[in-house]
């Protein structure tokens, strides 16, 4: 028996495809509300927390979730499946079912894009066993860096998230890739640097992936570092470390969806600039063009500069 389509009143849980800097052409899935988290990050391309929490409960159904990712699926051939978006993922209490129901009917690859703070609970670190990559994040070896960039729940400490970072590691079978965000100003003098190595060191991630402020931030006083200055650290963090600031080239991978559907469900959750939208859509640029007149003039999104490029994202009181 046929598939029924998704009605469309139903909540999507699904995003993109989208040109991954790390991954490829990656097919989100989005567990959490907007923006419930455990940090309310400087840097956050999806906009501050409004909902900073330890609490892990099923904030969507699984059910509900792979079901649309199942029809999704018969429309695109995504390089991976993403657990990411408008928050924390391991805040959700049945990753676990979720990621068993991913490979049940696919054999793409799944990866966890988490901030890496909840990894001191066992119950998380058994919920994440099932995927292919897991991909924290450490931007600091000292608390009030940590703080500062971070802005975590007041029950977090930087101690016990190192401890579950590494034992994660030690758990874990699959690839680990660790990100590191550089601000600068904050976190790129010298001392933070070695510092920071010599706890990268003790976790030993599969990749160090060296990251700064590429898209608009959630706070104006996140500042990216340049490319040489990049490059350094990477000579600084060892043979593991590469540089992922910059997006790549996209490649076709889905139909079923209009052009506009497709752009609008992205930008909300996530800024894109002209020719992230060309690369992600397959579209000739003066498509894109057309596209982003007609949507601006509706008030379907918005542009916003940052670091002399034009961003677009999805304007807030859009359905």
């Amino acid at each position: 028996m046929a598939t029924q389509p998704l009605n469309d009143s139903t909540v999507s849980h699904i995003f993109g495809p989208v040109p991954s800097r790390r991954l490829g052409l990656s097919l989100g899935v989005d567990l959490i509300p907007a923006k419930t988290c455990t940090f309310d990050c400087l840097y956050c391309e999806v906009g501050r927390t409004t909902d900073r929490t330890l609490e892990r409960r099923p904030y969507v159904p699984v059910n509900e979730v792979l079901e649309q990712l199942r029809q999704k699926l018969l429309v695109c051939s995504p390089d991976i499946i993403t657990l990411a978006g408008s928050g924390e993922p391991t805040l959700h209490s049945e990753i676990d079912q979720i990621i068993d129901g991913i490979k049940a009917f696919t054999d793409t690859r799944v990866a966890v894009l988490t901030n890496g703070s909840l990894f001191w609970d066992k119950e998380v670190r058994r919920c994440v066993q099932g995927a292919d990559i897991i991909m924290p994040t450490l931007s600091s070896a000292f608390d009030q860096t940590f703080k500062r960039i971070h802005r975590p729940d007041p029950e977090l400490d930087l101690g016990t998230i190192f401890e579950g970072l590494k034992s994660l590691r030690r758990e874990y079978h699959g690839q680990m890739f660790l990100e590191v965000v550089f601000l600068a100003g904050i976190n790129d003098t010298e001392e933070e640097e070695e510092a920071l190595k010599d706890v990268i060191d003790t976790i030993c991630p599969d990749r160090i992936q060296i990251n700064t402020v590429v898209r608009p931030p959630s706070d104006s006083r996140a500042k990216p570092l340049d490319r040489e200055r990049l490059e350094g650290l990477k000579l600084l963090l060892g043979k593991n470390a590469e540089v992922i600031a910059g997006i790549p080239v996209g490649k076709d991978g889905f139909s079923g969806q209009t052009s506009a559907e497709i752009l609008l469900d992205t930008l909300k959750r996530r800024p894109l600039r002209a020719v992230d939208m060309v690369n992600s859509l397959d579209l000739d640029p003066d498509e894109v063009d057309d596209l982003i007149k007609g949507l601006l003039i509706k008030g379907s999104i918005h542009k916003q500069e940052h670091s002399g490029e034009i961003f677009y994202l999805g304007s807030e009181e859009n359905p």
